[in-house]
This record gives structure tokens, C-alpha cells and sequence, in this order.
């Protein structure tokens, strides 16, 4: 079942992480490599690059594994979530692959190109204005006219299992060892699930949630070790636009080293080196993971790392999405 949980089930494991990825029926996405991107952070850097997943981004992993725990009732009656674009074509294909009706509340500044991809996939989609509070009401309101099952873009247990498959992936492709691991932070369904099974294969690496400056929610709750909501978010990273959950939070707490920031020049100028150097097209969410490997404040951690062992920290990206519109490419503004 999506929706109705105990509070036992609402802890996900490295075992349910693992069922997820026996069961689901999702790309094993690349990792690759950049000599540029070695020479800029002084790092060995592998990218997981899950652009190429199915629908752009690795939300794919979190809906499929929500979808196939949809008892009869629950399929009959549909699903139903809120996101501002890659949740909502994750769940829209899901549930279309399962042949079931999916509604989607998303706000008015969704990036048009996303909007495009979920109507593709036959969703219903139910436009508010783009705040956290009209996104949520706009998904109880659908819940209870349709008695369709909510599935929350990140803040759910079979969700953070699905996402935590990138690291049983990652660790897989780099022979198991990695001095640090930076995954990008929204709602932290990806961190929590990557931090739980990075975790279990590799305890001594340490996980570094990237965050815009814009919607610093992570930082400023990792620093204060309180939960501390987003208010307002003012990024170009739409996909992280949102608060940590009543679920990730505390995962997020217990399991992620540092918390680094970045400024949406940052974020523009790692997404512009990228495309460039490295000929992948991530979207302004996946760069801030790589405006963090090439910031100072990671710089400071490499060295003091490097010193310590006697050799360039082994550094994982996580590249989480690859859904941008082309006739609005940041750097032209």
C-alpha cells in the first residue's frame, strides 16, 4: 500500500531499499567520468547520471516502487500527487505502465517542458498557484473527491526505498568505495534513500547535501540539528523548491556529513561547464550538485581529506534530472 502506513512502516531500510531494486523495472543509468571536472575539483569524480532514466530524472525509481505497492482498491481508484514537474511524469508513467488513472497537482511556474511530458502520458493535471500549502491542498482535495491514493513526491518510505536503488547502483559501478558522496536536496526522498544504503556499503563516506542558497532549508536544519521549513524558495532549481519531510528529516539528520550551499551563479555556471565539457544535458537541480564539487567550501573538505589519506578523495555525484527547457536556457537570460 502507497498511502496508509504504521509508523513502523515508515522507516525505510537498506532491506526495503534492496527489495525495491529486485522488483522495479527501471534503467541502470551510467556513471562517468571527466577529466576537466578531476582537474577543476582536484578530486576523482564519478557521475551517476540519472538523466538517462525513464521520464529524465531519478523520481522514476520512487514512483514504480509506489506504484507495484498499490493494493486492487487503490489501483481501481487511481492515484493522486503534487510536483512541480519530475515527480509528476515519474508518477504519470507509472501509473500508465500499470494502467492507472493518475491526477497531478502542479503549480502555475512548472517549467513548460514538464508539463508537456506529463500530459504525454495521459495524467490529469490540476494547475495551483506555487506555493508548498496550495500544493498540498490541491492534492487533499483531489484525494477526496476521486478517493484516488495520495503519493507524495518524496516524503513517503516507498519512495526514499526506490531512490535509495541509485546507490545500490553507484557503489556497484565504483568497485564499493567512495571518500564522499553529494546529492542535490529538495524534499530529501533521494538523499534519504541514497544516505541510508550509502551508508550500509560504504560506512566512512561521508554524504554531502547540495542546496540552493535560495531555498536553504536542509542547511539551515543541519546547522541547527531543529527542523527548520522552508518558507519561500527563490532558486532556478525548481526541483528543489520544497522543505524536508516529517520522514526524511530525521534520515537526513543521522546520516548526511555537510550540507553545502551554492548561488544561483553557481548553479548556472556548473550547469553551462557541463553541457559544455561534458556534452550531458542536466537541468539547473542536478547542477547544483556540481556547483558544490566545484565550490570552495568542498575545496577546503578535498584537501584536508586528501592530506589525510595520501591521495585525491574518490568523489560520487549524483546527476538527478536532465528535464530543462531548451528555449529558455538560463545563461541567455
Amino acid at each position: 500500500m502507497a498511502d496508509s502506513t504504521s509508523m513502523d512502516d515508515c522507516v525505510p531500510s537498506i532491506a526495503s531499499i534492496r527489495d525495491a531494486a529486485a522488483h522495479i523495472k527501471v534503467t541502470r543509468t551510467p556513471v562517468v567520468t571527466s577529466k576537466t571536472m578531476d582537474e577543476r575539483s582536484g578530486c576523482t569524480v564519478f557521475f551517476k547520471c540519472e538523466l538517462f532514466q525513464r521520464t529524465g530524472s531519478f523520481k522514476f525509481r520512487g514512483a514504480s516502487n509506489a506504484i507495484r505497492k498499490l493494493n486492487d482498491e487503490e489501483r481501481r481508484n487511481g492515484v493522486c500527487t503534487h510536483s512541480s514537474g519530475n515527480h509528476a511524469q515519474a508518477l504519470a508513467l507509472a501509473a500508465k505502465l500499470a494502467g492507472i488513472k493518475a491526477t497531478i497537482v502542479m503549480p502555475e511556474n512548472a517549467p513548460a517542458v514538464k508539463r508537456a511530458a506529463v500530459e504525454s502520458y495521459g495524467a490529469t493535471i490540476v494547475t495551483v498557484p506555487a506555493t508548498q500549502r496550495d500544493r498540498e491542498e490541491g492534492a487533499a482535495r483531489v484525494v477526496r473527491e476521486t478517493g484516488a491514493t495520495m503519493i507524495p513526491p518524496y516524503d513517503h518510505p516507498d519512495i526514499i526505498s526506490g531512490q535509495g536503488t541509485i546507490a545500490l547502483e553507484l557503489f556497484e559501478q565504483v568497485d564499493g568505495s567512495l571518500d564522499f558522496l553529494i546529492v542535490p536536496v529538495g524534499g530529501g526522498g533521494m538523499l534519504s534513500g541514497v544516505s541510508i544504503a550509502a551508508k550500509t556499503l560504504c560506512p566512512d563516506v561521508q554524504i554531502v547535501a547540495a542546496e540552493p542558497k535560495g531555498a536553504d532549508d536542509a542547511y539551515r536544519s543541519i546547522t541547527s540539528g531543529e527542523y527548520v521549513p522552508l518558507v519561500a524558495a527563490n532558486t532556478i532549481a525548481d526541483g528543489l523548491r520544497t522543505s524536508l519531510g516529517a520522514i526524511t528529516w530525521p534520515i537526513i539528520r543521522d546520516r548526511v556529513a555537510h550540507c553545502i550551499t551554492v548561488s544561483e551563479e553557481e548553479i548556472i555556471a556548473a550547469m553551462r561547464l557541463v553541457w559544455e565539457r561534458m556534452k550531458l544535458v542536466i537541468e539547473p537541480s542536478a547542477a547544483v550538485g556540481v556547483a558544490v564539487l566545484l565550490s570552495a567550501e568542498f575545496a577546503d573538505l578535498a584537501r584536508e581529506t586528501a592530506g589525510n589519506l595520501g591521495r585525491s578523495p574518490r568523489v560520487g555525484v549524483v546527476l538527478c534530472g536532465g528535464n530543462v527547457s531548451l528555449d529558455r536556457l538560463p545563461w541567455q537570460n
